[in-house]
């Protein structure tokens, strides 16, 4: 999967839980200052995302994160490990 793809369904999943529209939402936006998310909404987005690409994030991983690019190098990480892996 691209970069640029995940970037953007993560944005769409981070934007459907925060309630903030798409174009509000940057990679550098800091998800608890700028974005309100707060502990329950940041794990319906990791949850969101383990679904959606069949990956099993670290829960402390979850607690390194505080922006959105963070959040999309995350997922891709652990993508490309699932996808090396098969």
């Amino acid at each position: 999967m691209g970069y640029n793809n995940l970037e953007k369904e993560i944005v769409e999943i981070i934007s459907e839980i925060s309630g903030y529209e798409i174009d509000e939402i940057t990679l550098e936006s800091n998800l608890a200052k700028d974005l309100e998310i707060d502990s329950i909404k940041a794990i319906e987005i990791v949850v969101s995302i383990e679904k959606k690409y069949r990956i099993s994030i670290r829960d402390e991983d979850v607690t390194q994160i505080t922006t959105a690019r963070q959040i999309v190098d995350l997922a891709y990480n652990y993508i490309a490990e699932k996808e090396k892996a098969s």
